[in-house]
């Protein structure tokens, strides 16, 4: 049967933005996967750096617990990409991703603050540094999602820079600003990211859609919605040498629209479109999925029928005349009842390509024109 393409989304609509979503999800955890051993490696460096001057018993349950999230963050990785595309779905993702980065963004920021100790300037600027390079790494991290970039740097920065504020000293306060001025450019930079990183996804979307049914229109006839002649004679070289390969039997039919010139000639153009679109409704219909069917110009359309020899190519074709037969088109003041000539041949051992077998076909249908039209008429090839 003809191949059919489903006609695509208008790029503006739903489904499109479904399929940005999805790739937002996807670009999540392709980006973000090294943010875990981030996490870990960043509060080791700190702990070091720490521990002769912060609060050391925080060190060991801190470390703990950045693994075991690391751990299921991990999991959480594996699971995504062991399963299907067709699950890899926001509503079944977004939300679990939300979750280990809210307590692990959230753990950080919380341990970094009790770790830091409250007496001692140099302890405080080393945890803030690593506070700003780890909100810093988040932007590139969690790029493809604006809210969970400012939920990963607010978790992390604010219990620092919160008690810092309240801090009576400059030195603390000029700290807290520094770290504010740094959180406003955070916001702006993540939603410019964002929007751009959005429009790209949406830009490669819509092309793909373009470049789709650009290449559907190229290979399927316009006014019948089958394989144009490009298309069949492409698919059925691919049929001929599958057939070939697993000795299979082949055979093609030519089928030919009986006066369709009178047709034109009497009642229009417009009348034959319609003749012709009718035709190949019903030869979508009555067709094999399997089969290859195609318009291959004017009132001529080809069929291909793999694993089929010439009996039951016959029987076919003979099943397709008798349902175009009881087509009946209306016209204005009368009705259309139409009919074809079915051209049968099977593709012999001496076959060398569809382009002979097709002629054998084509051949045979000139003699069930010559017999009378509207009948079956078998050949070989």
């Amino acid at each position: 049967m003809t191949r059919s393409f489903p006609t695509p989304e208008h790029p503006g609509s739903g489904a499109v933005a479904m399929q940005v979503r999805a790739d937002r999800l996807q670009l999540l955890f392709r980006q973000s996967f090294l943010a875990t051993f981030g996490s870990v490696g960043g509060a080791l460096a700190l702990s070091w750096l720490q521990h002769d001057l912060g609060n050391q018993r925080v060190i060991a349950p801190w470390l703990i617990t950045l693994c075991l999230a690391g751990m299921v963050r991990l999991g959480l990785f594996w699971a995504y990409h062991r399963s299907t595309p067709l699950h890899r779905t926001p509503a079944r993702w977004e939300g679990v991703y939300w979750a280990t980065l809210v307590f692990t963004a959230g753990a950080w920021g919380i341990g970094a603050f009790l770790l830091m100790s409250r007496d001692n300037l140099l302890s405080q600027v080393i945890t803030l540094f690593f506070a700003i390079g780890m909100a810093g790494s988040a932007i590139s991290a969690y790029s493809a999602y604006r809210s969970m970039t400012l939920a990963a740097v607010g978790l992390v920065l604010l219990p620092t820079t919160l008690w810092l504020l309240t801090e009576p000293g400059g030195e603390q306060r000029l700290l807290a600003f520094t770290t504010l001025a740094f959180s406003i450019f955070v916001v702006r930079a993540t939603r410019e990211l964002s929007e751009a990183l959005q429009s790209l996804l949406r830009l490669r979307r819509e092309l793909e859609i373009e470049h789709r049914i650009a290449s559907n229109a190229a290979r399927t006839d316009e006014l019948t919605g089958l394989n144009n002649l490009r298309a069949f004679k492409e698919q059925a070289d691919t049929v001929f040498a599958y057939t070939r390969r697993y000795g299979l039997p082949l055979c093609a039919l030519l089928v030919d629209i009986d006066h369709f010139k009178q047709i034109n000639d009497t009642h229009g153009h417009a009348a034959g479109d319609r003749v012709l679109q009718a035709v190949a409704q019903r030869l979508k219909t009555a067709l094999r999925e399997a089969d290859l069917c195609g318009r291959l110009g004017g009132e001529e359309f080809g069929v291909l029928l793999a694993g089929t020899d010439l009996h039951e190519a016959q029987q076919i074709a003979e099943k397709l005349r008798l349902a175009i037969q009881a087509i009946v088109v209306p016209m204005n003041d009368t009705t259309l009842h139409v009919t074809i000539s079915v051209g049968v041949a099977e593709a012999g051992l001496a076959c060398p390509d569809t382009t002979t077998l097709l002629a054998q076909a084509d051949a045979a249908m000139y003699q069930a024109k010559s017999n009378g039209r509207n009948r079956v008429h078998r050949g070989h090839a």
